[in-house]
């Protein structure tokens, strides 16, 4: 469970008062509290910085998002998928990098949307900054949870899509499903199971099963 905290002074000179409660909230209170957050879309990379900094949320075109704390499986899985990328650009040898969440992405290189993948690789150095990732990645994997289920299927997928991200995983240890999302030739989209070896687009030598990737 997450405790959101800001102090009284700070909540003076904030726009949401909502957002400057003393208020433990999980999955359920989070996917309410979004729920209130979508009503504004005007929100900015500054908004976010004013946040407590134990707070993590996101920005997609000018609305805000909060996270809930992770369970193990997703931080297991987090893990296990940033580390087969890791050892396979290391063996191949190249520009990619790959890079775990919380690590700020400008998808847009503007102030409205700022994204946290669960797992990225970045292919061009130049996006590469010490604050962030500037552009575009080139593959993305988000794992599902409770509370981000709707936008890792529907918001981000399109968000992705139109920014320049090469090939997008939907890991969901829920339905135990991969939706695999190949941007550049959408016919070879697709969906498998966890049991299922699944090739990555930009690495196609590369083959993983998530249920191998787990105790």
């Amino acid at each position: 469970m997450n405790v959101y905290r800001t102090q009284a002074a700070d909540c003076r000179t904030r726009r949401d008062k909502g957002m400057c409660e003393f208020v433990s909230i999980g999955e359920d209170q989070v996917i309410e509290r979004n729920m209130a957050l979508a009503e504004r879309k005007d929100y900015t990379v500054e908004d976010l910085e004013k946040l407590p900094e134990d707070v993590r949320a996101e920005l997609i075109d000018g609305q805000m998002f909060l996270f809930a704390s992770p369970r193990t499986t997703h931080q297991r899985l987090i893990l296990a998928l940033g580390t087969t990328l890791k050892q396979h650009i290391d063996e191949k040898g190249g520009s990619c990098e790959t890079l775990l969440a919380p690590l700020d992405v400008r998808l847009n290189q503007d102030n409205r949307t700022q994204v946290q993948p669960d797992v990225m690789v970045v292919c061009d150095p130049d996006k590469v900054h010490e604050e962030g990732i500037w552009g575009a990645p080139d593959l993305i994997i988000e794992i599902v949870s409770k509370s981000t289920k709707r936008r890792d299927y529907g918001l981000k997928l399109l968000k992705y899509r139109t920014a320049g991200v090469r090939e997008y995983w939907v890991v969901d240890p829920f339905k135990r499903t991969v939706m695999v999302c190949w941007f550049e030739d959408e016919t070879e989209n697709d969906c498998y199971g966890f049991d299922e070896p699944i090739s990555f687009h930009i690495f196609p030598e590369l083959a993983v099963r998530i249920q191998d990737l787990l105790p």
